[in-house]
C-alpha cells in the first residue's frame, strides 16, 4: 500500500477533525498577549499564531499541490525538495510530492546556502519549495542550480525569482490526480545529518514508509485518541517517522515551534498532548526550569500526558532517573535507528522495561538485530561489535552511489557503524560510533561511558568526549564540558569526580566550553574536533548517520 492511500484514509474516517495544529508562541510573545488575550481577538483557527488543519483539508491540499507539480511538468520519479521550518503547509506538501507520484526530498534547514546548493545536485531536485527563512541562501545561490527549473514559495514576501505556493496550489482541484503509485515505488530521499561528513541522499520507498509507521504504532499504541506534540524538525526521519504512529490511526499532531522549556510545558498542557517526543537537550532544559521555579507545574494540568519518549542521540540514564522523580506518572520509552532504517524502531526499549533504562532495547517490532566483529561473524554476549539490522524498512540504497551502498548493505544486512554490547537478557546496550572509540596506549575508551558517567555530576549540563592525537599514547581522551547556567564549577572539581572512573577512562584533558548539537540533538563532534584538534569536518565522507540512538 503506498503511503498516501493512509491519508485519502483518514480524509474519508475523519474528514472534519483536526489533525495538525501549528502552535507559534514566539508570535504571540512578541505582541504581548497572553494566550487567553489572544483566542479573545482572533479567530483560534487561522491566525498567525494558530492554525489548524482537518484531515480532509490536509487531503485536499495535497492533492492541489500535486496537480500544481503535474501541470508543471512533473513526472513520476522527479525529485522535488523542501526547504521549510516546521509549519502546517509542510506535510501538505510533502504528501502532496508524494501524489504526484515524484520524490520528496526533505532538506535541513540548517544547511548553509552551499550545502542546500549541494543537496540540491546530489539528489537531482527539479522543484524546490522553501519559504521566508531561506529567502538570502536561495538568492546566494539562485543562478548556480542547472538542475532546479521551479522556485516555489511558502508565505508572504515572494521574492521576485520565485512564484507563490498558496496562490498557484490553490486554484488547482481537490480531489487526486490520476496517478496509480506501487509499494516498490520510490518515494523519499532523506538525507543524513552530516555529523560524519557530506550528508548522503537515503532512498526510501512507500513500502518502507509505511512499515515505519506500523513499526511506531505497534511500539506506542497510539490511538485515535492520541494528541502527539511534534517539536523536531519534520525534514528529519525521527520526528517524522513518530508522527507517523499517530498518522496511521487518524491521530492528531500539534507542531510547536519553539524549544523554549516554559513553551513545551505550556502547549503540552493547552493542547492535552498525551505523547511527547523530546532531545536530550530540551528534557534537561525543562527539568532545569523546573527545579530554578521559572515553571511551577502546580500552574499546568498536563495530566493527559502518558508517554515522554527520546531518541536521536545517546540517553544519560541519569536523565531519566531525574525525569521519573519530577514525572513518576510518565512511561519513559526509547527507540533507536537511522534514517537508513526509515528512522526509529529498529531496537525498542519498551514502557515496560524502564529497569533497564540505559539501553536502547532489543530488536524491534519486524526487525533481526545482530553484533557483529570485523569480520562480520557475532560476538559472545557482553563483548562489544558493530550492531547490524534486518528488516523491511531498510533503505533501498544511497542515491548514485553503489560502492557506499555495498559497505553497508552486505547480504541484506545494514551495517550501522555503531559499537554495541548486549547483556546476559538481550538488551542492547550502545557503546560509541565506530570512529569515535579512542585508542589510548593500546586501551579502547569509548566516549559514550565517560559521557554517561559526567552527566551524574549535578553542576554539569551536556557533556562531550573526543580523541585528541598524542604522540606517547597515539590519542588521548578531551572531555568537553558545558556548566549549568550560573553555576560555578573548576577544573579541580571535576578531576576529583573522576577518580571513581578507572584511570585510563579519566579524561585526561577538560576544556569548559558550550557543547554544540545538530537540530536533531546529536553532537556534533566534528565541530569539536576541527576546533580543538584541526581535524576536518569531512575527515569520513562515507561515514554511516546514526539518527535515533539511545
Amino acid at each position: 500500500m503506498p503511503i498516501t492511500e493512509i491519508l485519502a484514509k483518514n480524509a474519508g474516517l475523519y474528514g472534519n477533525t483536526v489533525c495538525l495544529t501549528e502552535i507559534n508562541p514566539g508570535l504571540e510573545e512578541n505582541r504581548g498577549l497572553s494566550w487567553k488575550e489572544l483566542s479573545l481577538v482572533e479567530t483560534a483557527h487561522d491566525t498567525r499564531y494558530r492554525k489548524e488543519l482537518t484531515w480532509r483539508a490536509f487531503d485536499e491540499r495535497a492533492n492541489q499541490f500535486a496537480h500544481l507539480l503535474i501541470d508543471r511538468g512533473v513526472k513520476r520519479g522527479d525529485k522535488v525538495g523542501i526547504l521549510l521550518m516546521n509549519c502546517i503547509e509542510w506535510l501538505p506538501i510533502y504528501f502532496g510530492v508524494l501524489k504526484s507520484g515524484a520524490i520528496v526530498v526533505p532538506l535541513n534547514f540548517r544547511y548553509s546556502s552551499d550545502e542546500i546548493k549541494y543537496a540540491l545536485n546530489l539528489a537531482d531536485v527539479s522543484v524546490l519549495v522553501f519559504g521566508p527563512e531561506f529567502t538570502e541562501r536561495m538568492q546566494a545561490i539562485k543562478n548556480d542550480l542547472p538542475k532546479v527549473r521551479e522556485l516555489f514559495y511558502v508565505g508572504s514576501g515572494c521574492p521576485d525569482f520565485a512564484e507563490g505556493y498558496e496562490g498557484l496550489a490553490g486554484s488547482r482541484p481537490r480531489c487526486a490526480p490520476d496517478v496509480v503509485l506501487s509499494d516498490e515505488d520510490d518515494a523519499a530521499i532523506y538525507f543524513s545529518s552530516g555529523t560524519t561528513g557530506f550528508p548522503k541522499a537515503i532512498v526510501h520507498s512507500h513500502l518502507t514508509l509505511v512499515t515505519a509507521c506500523q513499526v511506531e504504532q505497534h511500539h506506542h499504541g497510539q490511538t485515535h485518541d492520541d494528541i502527539f506534540l511534534c517539536i523536531p524538525p519534520l525534514y528529519h526521519t525521527g520526528a517524522k517517522m513518530h508522527w507517523f504512529g499517530s498518522f496511521l490511526v487518524g491521530g492528531s499532531a500539534v507542531l510547536l515551534r519553539g524549544i523554549k522549556p516554559k513553551w513545551i510545558i505550556e502547549t503540552a498542557a493547552n493542547e492535552h498532548a498525551s505523547i511527547v517526543w523530546l532531545l536530550v537537550p530540551w528534557a534537561q532544559d525543562i527539568l532545569d526550569a523546573i527545579e530554578n521555579g521559572e515553571i511551577n507545574l502546580k500552574d499546568y494540568n498536563l495530566s493527559a500526558w502518558r508517554l515522554m519518549h527520546i531518541g536521536a542521540q545517546p540517553v544519560p540514564p541519569s536523565l531519566i532517573r531525574r525525569w521519573k522523580k519530577v514525572f513518576p506518572h510518565h512511561e519513559y520509552d526509547t527507540n533507536y535507528g537511522l534514517s537508513e532504517s526509515s528512522g526509529p524502531g529498529a531496537v525498542h526499549l519498551g514502557v515496560e522495561n524502564i529497569h533497564k533504562v540505559g539501553a536502547i532495547g532489543k530488536a524491534g517490532y519486524s526487525w533481526q538485530t545482530k553484533i557483529v566483529n570485523e569480520n562480520g561473524k557475532e560476538v559472545n554476549p557482553g563483548d562489544i561489535g558493530e550492531l547490524i539490522l534486518s528488516g523491511v524498512s531498510v533503505m533501498k540504497c544511497y542515491y548514485k552511489d553503489t560502492e557506499a551502498t555495498a559497505a553497508t548493505i552486505k547480504d541484506g544486512w545494514l551495517y550501522t557503524g555503531d559499537m554495541a554490547r548486549e547483556d546476559e537478557d538481550g538488551f542492547i546496550y550502545l557503546v560509541d560510533r565506530k570512529k569515535d572509540v579512542v585508542i589510548t596506549g593500546g586501551e579502547n575508551i569509548y566516549p559514550v561511558q565517560i559521557e554517561d558517567f559526567l552527566h551524574t555530576f549535578d553542576k554539569i549540563k551536556d557533556v562531550a568526549v573526543i580523541g585528541m592525537t598524542d604522540h606517547r599514547l597515539g590519542e588521548i581522551s578531551a572531555a568537553i564540558i558545558e556548566i549549568k547556567s550560573g553555576i560555578e564549577c573548576s577544573e579541580e572539581e571535576i578531576r576529583q569526580f573522576c577518580t571513581k572512573l578507572p584511570r585510563y577512562k579519566r579524561p585526561y584533558r577538560i576544556i569548559f566550553d558550550k557543547v554544540p548539537r545538530n537540530a536533531t540533538g546529536k553532537i556534533e563532534k566534528p565541530r569539536l574536533r576541527t576546533k580543538y584538534c584541526g581535524e576536518s569536518v569531512v575527515k569520513q565522507q562515507f561515514e554511516l548517520d546514526t539518527t535515533n540512538s539511545e
